[in-house]
Order: C-alpha cells, then sequence, then structure tokens
C-alpha cells in the first residue's frame, strides 16, 4: 500500500523543552547544529508568543495543545479548573458514556523529605511495571472508594480516577513539580483538604505496607504518595479536532533530570527525523506549524512562505532570527 500524498498529511508539531533555564542546557544549545530545523525555519513566518507566570499549573507546551484542540484559555484560574487532560483519556477510553464527569491522573510517586521542603521525583523513575502497577491500585482502591472515587488503571505510571471532588480542583502539572518543593504546587479547590487528607493515608498506610518492605528489598524507590493532575470536566459539545498536533516529547525526560548531553542526543535525533520529514513536507508545500516551548513561553511559525521576496528574506534574515527566538524562548 502506498504511502498518503505527503502535502495531504498535517504537519503541527509541539516541542516542549525546547529550551530550558538551566545554564548548563543553554551551553548545550549554544553547541548543537540542528540544520533542518534551521532550514524550516527560513520557510516559515513566525507567529504566536506566549508566556506563563512560573507560578502557573500549566506548563506552556500544554497551554499550546489545549488550544489546539480548542479548550478555553485557562489564565484566570479564578474562573475555571486547569485542563482536563484525563478527562480527554476516559472519552478515548469509555466513549461518551465518561463525558459529563470529572476526571483527574493519579501518578503514584515518591515524595523525598528534606529538611526544609518535600520534593518529588519523577514518577516514571519508579519502574513501575503492570503488574506491579495493577497490585498497588487494587491496595489503594478501597481508600478511593470511601471518597467517592474510582481508580482505573490507564497505564503503570498513570492512573484514571473518576469522581466529582475533581470538577472544581486546581492542580498543577507533574512537569511543573518533578524535582522542586512541593508545597506551592499543591492542590486547591473545595477538596483540596478532602485529598489532602487522603495523601497522608496513603503514606501511613504504604509505609510498613508488604507492597513496600518488595519494593525496598530489591531496592527500588519508595512509592509514599501521589500526585493528582489533568483534572476537571470536557467542555459541552466538546469534539476531538481531526488536524490535533502532535506533541514530540523527546526532549522531556533529559530535561527533569538535568541530563543535558542526553538532551542534546535528543535534539539532534528530533531534528533528523520529525523536523526532517516536516521539511520535506513544506518543501512540497504542505502547511507546516512549529511551536516550540520552553518552561516560561511558547513560540509558533506557520508556512512555509513562498515568492521571490521570501527567498531574499530567508537569505537575510531566517537564521538569526529563528536562534535568537529559540535562544530567547
Amino acid at each position: 500500500m502506498s504511502e498518503p500524498n505527503i502535502v495531504s498529511r498535517s504537519w503541527r508539531l509541539i516541542v516542549p523543552y525546547a529550551r530550558c533555564t538551566a545554564e548548563a542546557s543553554h551551553q548545550a544549545l549554544a553547541q548543537l547544529a540542528l540544520p533542518n530545523l534551521l532550514q524550516l525555519s527560513r520557510l516559515l513566518r513566525a507567529g504566536a508568543r506566549h508566556t506563563r507566570d512560573e507560578d502557573h499549573p500549566s506548563m506552556p507546551h500544554e497551554w499550546a495543545l489545549g488550544k489546539a484542540l480548542g479548550w478555553p484559555d485557562d489564565d484566570s484560574l479564578d474562573r475555571q479548573p486547569t485542563l482536563p487532560w484525563a478527562a480527554r483519556d476516559a472519552l478515548r477510553t469509555f466513549g461518551t458514556e465518561s463525558r459529563d464527569q470529572a476526571w483527574a491522573w493519579i501518578s503514584p510517586c515518591h515524595w523525598q523529605v528534606g529538611s526544609s521542603h518535600i520534593s518529588m521525583g519523577d514518577p516514571t523513575a519508579l519502574g513501575l511495571d503492570e503488574t506491579e502497577s495493577r497490585s498497588l491500585l487494587e491496595i489503594l482502591s478501597p481508600f478511593f472508594k470511601d471518597d467517592g472515587i474510582e481508580l482505573i488503571p490507564l497505564r503503570p505510571d498513570r492512573w484514571l480516577a473518576r469522581g466529582e471532588v475533581f470538577r472544581e480542583l486546581h492542580a498543577a502539572s507533574l512537569d511543573r513539580v518533578i524535582g522542586r518543593p512541593i508545597d506551592t504546587w499543591m492542590p486547591k479547590g473545595p477538596s483540596a483538604n478532602q485529598l489532602r487528607r487522603l495523601q497522608t493515608e496513603t503514606q501511613m498506610l504504604l509505609y510498613t505496607h508488604p507492597f513496600s518492605e518488595a519494593r525496598q528489598l530489591r531496592g527500588a524507590p519508595a512509592i509514599n504518595s501521589f500526585w493528582i493532575s489533568g483534572c476537571g470536566a470536557l467542555p459541552a459539545q466538546w469534539q476531538e479536532p481531526a488536524d490535533t498536533p502532535q506533541v514530540l516529547d523527546d526532549l522531556r525526560g533529559p530535561a527533569l533530570a538535568g541530563d543535558w548531553n542526553a538532551w542534546s542526543v535528543a535534539w539532534k535525533q528530533l531534528d533528523a527525523g520529525p523536523i526532517a520529514r516536516c521539511l520535506s513536507a513544506a518543501h512540497q508545500g504542505a502547511e507546516v506549524e512549529l511551536t516550540l516551548c520552553s518552561e516560561q513561553s511558547s513560540h509558533s511559525w506557520q508556512g512555509p512562505r513562498g515568492g521571490m521576496l521570501s527567498r531574499w528574506v530567508r537569505h537575510l534574515q531566517g537564521s538569526r532570527s529563528f536562534k535568537q527566538a529559540l535562544e530567547s524562548l
């Protein structure tokens, strides 16, 4: 079977962690050669740029995808809860019967208690497999059920949770919290105290549970709490758009781990893979949208640009303006 015409495909890409705040990442970026990204920038015109406050619960790449999905902007947390990612997963899993219900993601996690604060590690680093994750879910389900919450397995490091307590809950993205003190990121809303109590009960339950002892014996990180994110219900009558952007999250893991060598390698692989294919599509006349995101902002480019004047503009401005834009994210 022949592949579909490359021009007829949707080429909307979102790249989280294209630039990071750590000084070492700036040095790594300055040394990166990304030839396909550079050539693509010469075909595209600069579009919208959005900046998020560092204390905003949603990351710029999440906001960019939420906007592409047609969800209301969540800049004013006094008016509405955060972006309902879990409800979107539930709609895909269960169909329309789930659309009016409130959902959340529950991520088993490790809270590291320090002398002055508690920080949280990346749940994906816990090494939970399908069997162990389901065992943990069965242990915790009765406690959640007492609070009107149903837990449903989604993937080893993330469960779906259904319950009205999530409808008006303002909960921060995992990416905002990983590696940072959790105090300022705890959920807010009418049910926040109820869920905080449930977190405390989970800590007490798992502290001496055989599940935890088994992990300790094999040297695995302790699981002593959970994080809530992606809360809320879908907007009324919302439907998934046909041309949803592709999120290229290859840079996420290295960025959150502070591994800038791996981050540079991942950037090069993106450049040689999806970015190169996007460039080929743009050369053939396909409409392209590329959104690069940092931890505070997002910047989009659309195109391709055409005509003789644009060739002259690309020659004079393309590499310089795009490089500056990437470094200033």
